[in-house]
């Protein structure tokens, strides 16, 4: 395939097309080679829209780890909306990178890095505008390997018919053994073809290629997923890496030309989280927390302004707030920064890790932004089953501090559809939402302050507690935010400032179809593409009919349904179709933890407490790492 540059043919169809300067690439801080002097070619896809995509981290990173290496290139490529696509297809434009333009299917690897399960329908649009065969099956030794990773892709299942592989875990390190394994098997004259060179990479024990592993139904119900080839491990560990600080990714972050959906520059301060929160599948599949040290921090901060430009610095994390030198790094950082436009922010915190001294810390800029706390649940009783260990008191305790203090916005994150939920579990944020309006005004003395509820539908996901919960149908839980509502608005002189923010319960229904779905999902998937499924992550796009209609069509003749992948409960022994696929967590830890959310009995954190036998640690040869290192972020002396 030529790779030469798609632009003299695309540049014409931009100006009929939104946004097109998504696609013209030219970014700060990107990159690009000459194609000739490179061995090994990867396009990295976010499979969804450039607003999205380009800051997203990890593409970000395995980017420039990538492009680091000389002999390497790697290019970027994003879903393209539908106004392009039918263009593109009217006048023979491929799937493109954004960098240099070249043709998608000229690459050897494209690594798709999946956040959600509703981008899998973009990746089939963007195989298909390729030229590359959607199925792997159908694949040649001229086409490029389609690599699955990201969050999403710790139940590759229901795009194994699609993706050649899967990477579990992080990156970093993944991306550089497999850029060694191809390297070595072009020089060697490629022996043996694209099959030979799967087998190299599943042989490694960290890469699961899906067609060396048989599955079989029994009525109905899954059977175990084996081998069928020696040289293929049983089971698939997922990668994880240690000491962060030598991995100070990203060096240089690119700026994007188009607005987009974090408009920072962002430093992961740690990765991983053992909170457990139950139905929190990021925190479980990246354990163990791993800290970055405040020098690391600093550096990456400093080094990433000076290449950028940005004028705020996101801090990054699962729970930013409980890195064990929180306190250290906003002041210093702050310090450092005082008197510039440079600002700091951190995502949701945790209502039990926040306090004022960190939030003033935060805005000594100026910049005074609303709080985020994420509390879940409503009631108690709840919070106990998702352990979310958090009081109302805690709550009411931080966000009256915070009003008294000069805030006037807070948001609360809440879940509607938790296992063993109620009405009444959902009615209590009215109640709390209430209570935070009526300490918020006693705090600060005024009426003009605002309390939003946003509320998301819960999915159960693989490698977590709740991997075996029955979801909780769309009806039900459009009928608890219905009342909720009215619960809200029941009280107008409070009601008033309380804004409410929910989806409903469909798109979250469909997620919990693929999230946990087995290789007869594939079908429903590709017959939604091919009728004109595209964003299903965009609720102007998604179309809850077309899923279930598709689902309908292709399942039951199989003898299973939707319902069969969400809304029933699974039983201990019943097979899962991500066992063959190891995150670390030991599954009878995992189904003990899943009784204990029955019995409401809560968890500690492991961090400060001895080790609950989670399993990740020793089975990934891995360990928390985390401070105090007692070392300050000191101001930089100019040059």
């Amino acid at each position: 395939m030529s790779v030469e540059s798609v632009f003299p043919q695309l540049e014409p169809l931009l100006p009929r097309v939104s946004k097109p300067v998504q696609y013209v690439g030219g970014e700060l801080n990107s990159t690009v080679k000459d194609w000739d002097t490179t061995t090994v070619r990867w396009a990295l896809m976010y499979p969804d829209a450039y607003e999205v995509g380009l800051p997203n981290q990890g593409v970000m990173i395995l980017y420039e780890v990538l492009n680091e290496l000389p002999d390497v290139l790697a290019e970027r490529t994003y879903a393209v909306w539908p106004d392009l696509e039918k263009l593109m297809r009217e006048h023979g434009v491929p799937q493109f990178t954004v960098d240099a333009h070249r043709p998608l299917g000229a690459f050897d690897l494209v690594g798709v890095s999946f956040s959600t399960e509703l981008g899998y329908t973009n990746l089939l649009t963007a195989l298909d505008l390729a030229g590359i065969p959607l199925h792997a099956t159908d694949r040649g030794d001229e086409h490029p390997l389609i690599i699955a990773g990201g969050h999403a892709a710790f139940n590759p299942e229901p795009i194994a018919d699609f993706v050649d592989a899967a990477v579990l875990g992080d990156g970093e390190e993944a991306v550089l053994e497999i850029t060694d394994l191809v390297r070595a098997w072009k020089q060697e004259g490629r022996p043996g073809g694209r099959d030979e060179l799967l087998t190299r990479l599943a042989e490694t024990g960290g890469v699961y290629v899906p067609k060396f592993y048989d599955v079989s139904y029994d009525d109905g119900a899954l059977n175990p997923v084996v081998p069928n080839r020696d040289r293929v491990p049983a089971t698939v560990a997922k990668r994880t890496t240690m000491d962060l600080d030598a991995w100070p990714y990203p060096k240089k972050p690119l700026v994007p030309l188009a607005e987009s959906v974090h408009e920072r520059m962002s430093v992961e301060i740690f990765r991983g989280c053992t909170r457990g929160c139950r139905f929190c599948q990021a925190g479980m599949i990246t354990r163990p927390v791993r800290e970055r040290s405040i020098q690391g921090i600093g550096e990456m901060v400093h080094n990433g302004l000076e290449a950028s430009g940005f004028e705020e610095v996101g801090l990054l994390s699962l729970s930013s707030a409980d890195h064990s030198e929180i306190a250290e790094i906003t002041k210093g950082l702050a310090d450092r920064y005082e008197g510039t436009n440079t600002g700091l922010s951190l995502p949701s915190t945790r209502v039990d890790a926040f306090n004022i001294d960190l939030a003033n810390e935060l805005s000594r800029n100026g910049r005074r932004s609303g709080l985020t706390f994420a509390p879940e649940g409503g009631s108690e009783r709840i919070r106990r089953v998702i352990n979310k260990t958090v009081s109302e008191e805690d709550l009411i305790r931080t966000v009256s501090a915070a009003y008294a203090n000069g805030w006037r916005q807070v948001k609360l994150y809440f879940m509607c559809g938790l296992p063993t939920e109620t009405d009444d579990d959902v009615l209590q944020i009215a109640k709390m939402a209430q209570e935070v309006i009526r300490a918020g005004r006693k705090a600060s003395g005024r009426k003009d302050i605002r309390c939003t509820v946003s509320i998301g539908g819960f999915v159960p996901k693989p490698h977590t507690p709740f991997q075996w919960a029955a979801q909780c149908d769309p009806d039900t839980v459009d009928d608890r935010l219905r009342k909720l509502r009215d619960a809200v608005n029941s009280d107008r002189g409070l009601g008033r400032n309380i804004g409410m923010r929910y989806h409903d319960g469909k798109p979250s229904l469909i997620e919990g179809l693929l999230s946990r779905g087995d290789r007869r999902v594939g079908r429903v998937i590709e017959r939604v593409w091919r009728e004109g499924g595209r964003f299903d992550g965009w609720s102007e796009h998604f179309s809850y009919e077309r899923w279930t209609s598709a689902a309908e069509a292709e399942l039951e003749p199989l003898g299973v349904s939707v319902a069969w992948f969400t809304t029933r409960e699974r039983t201990e022994d019943e097979v899962l179709p991500w066992d063959h696929l190891d995150s670390g967590l030991d599954k009878q830890w995992l189904w003990d933890d899943w009784q204990d959310a029955l019995s409401e009995q809560e968890l500690d954190d492991c961090r400060w407490t001895p080790c609950f036998d989670c399993g990740v640690c020793p089975a990934m040869g891995t360990d928390i790492e985390i401070g105090p290192t007692n070392k300050k972020l000191l101001p930089l002396t100019p040059a």
